[in-house]
């Protein structure tokens, strides 16, 4: 007599995934959780993780779950931020934030904006024969239009940047023990001190901008939608400030480089970009799939008992999305790994989903559109110098630490 039974599969090598793994390269740990749990408790995360596109996207959308903030980012960013909040709170800080990203509106100005900053940068170096793209050109770009967007002109793109990367390390650091408790307390003291720059800075522009109003970001984000006289306190608004100051601050600068990267990975590939600029938005979007900037960086929480692809979640149950992973979804995407410039045009979830997807859509792909333009066009015969590899780094938030080319000046 024979019976059957199911094979119950060992998870155990969950518990073993650490954060050191995850930061510098996740690939591996994620392609095994989408073939083998693809909706998981990770323990070093102390959360359920995500890492199918169609998990990801079917949770994003879902009206069971509803924005939560991951600890080390509610630890980071304080409340109300505007990627962790729903409701009201949420459709106040969106309409805050959207009306300057709208298409009709980033199109009058973001050409004049983007274009004179990267020239600048270009100037330094375009004779050189040789840069570091990530802290000479993309992330000093990237950095210096949304702060001159914010109405942060007096305040240097190396000190931009220090912030971002402060914050960033503050918001990985997301390593919890059994006990639920943050694994590296000290992560975090990075991460206070740029918030404490960043008050003494934009406090007397608030200062000046609410008796004032200006044409920037902040400005109109103190004053749009309110009664004649009153302005958003600025403790609500902060934490939708250092998101701005981490994500939006980073994601174009990171995209640009992980474009690169791949493009110097399939020389065709960068000729036909370089020779035809109409071909870099897609470059670009191949860019951002392949290497997401936003990697895990957003999550959810159930609103009720819930089963997702076989998992019984409770109530409250966190689940972080994993954008990265999720397009790399081999159930998607043909060769996820290689970077294609003329790969199928498929939605890719770089930019998220539902109504927590990214804001800034338009004016981050514009950025690096631009930015492209114009270094293809002052260094058409750029080449990456092998001599140097390019090192990735990051779980929430991923691109190439730095980028070493030379070229014939």
């Amino acid at each position: 007599m024979t019976t059957n039974s199911t094979t119950v599969p060992d998870l155990s090598w969950i518990g073993d995934i650490t954060m050191a793994q995850l930061e510098r390269n996740p690939y591996e740990p994620y392609e095994r959780l989408r073939r083998e749990a693809p909706l998981a408790y990770v323990p070093v995360l102390g959360s359920y993780v995500a890492t199918t596109a169609e998990i990801c996207r079917e949770i994003a959308t879902s009206p069971d779950f509803e924005a939560v903030i991951t600890p080390a980012g509610g630890r980071t960013f304080g409340h109300p931020a505007i990627i962790g909040v729903n409701g009201d709170i949420h459709a106040d800080l969106r309409s805050m934030v959207e009306p300057a990203l709208q298409p009709v509106e980033v199109d009058r100005w973001i050409d004049d904006l983007v274009r004179p900053i990267a020239r600048r940068y270009l100037e330094k170096f375009e004779n050189d024969g040789r840069a570091e793209l990530v802290s000479q050109y993309c992330e000093p770009v990237s950095v210096r239009s949304l702060g001159d967007l914010l109405g942060l002109q007096d305040v240097s793109s190396d000190k931009l940047r220090e912030w971002f990367a402060k914050l960033s390390r503050s918001f990985t650091n997301a390593a919890m023990t059994e006990d639920g408790e943050f694994a590296n307390p000290e992560g975090f003291v990075q991460g206070d001190e740029a918030k404490a720059e960043i008050q003494a800075t934009v406090d007397p522009l608030i200062d000046k901008w609410i008796v004032e109003p200006a044409d920037t970001a902040i400005s109109h984000w103190l004053h749009d939608g309110m009664p004649p006289g009153k302005t958003r306190d600025r403790e609500y608004i902060y934490p939708t400030i250092y998101v701005y100051l981490l994500g939006a601050m980073q994601e174009p600068g990171h995209g640009m480089a992980s474009t690169l990267t791949g493009l110097f990975s399939e020389p065709d590939q960068l000729e036909q970009a370089v020779d035809d600029p109409a071909l870099i938005p897609r470059a670009i979007s191949e860019g951002m799939r392949w290497t997401s900037p936003i990697w895990s960086a957003t999550a959810r929480i159930s609103t009720k008992a819930v089963t997702v692809a076989g998992v019984g979640l409770p109530a409250g149950t966190p689940v972080i999305l994993s954008y990265g992973s999720a397009n790399h979804d081999t159930g998607v995407y043909e060769a996820p790994t290689r970077y294609d410039l003329h790969r199928p045009p498929l939605p890719h979830l770089a930019f998220g989903a539902g109504n927590h997807a990214c804001a800034g859509i338009y004016f981050a792909n514009h950025v690096m559109r631009i930015a492209l333009e114009e270094l293809f066009e002052s260094i058409p015969n750029l080449e990456r110098d092998t001599s140097s590899d390019v090192e990735f780094w990051g779980w929430g938030f991923r691109g190439p630490t730095s980028l070493h080319v030379a070229w014939e000046a």
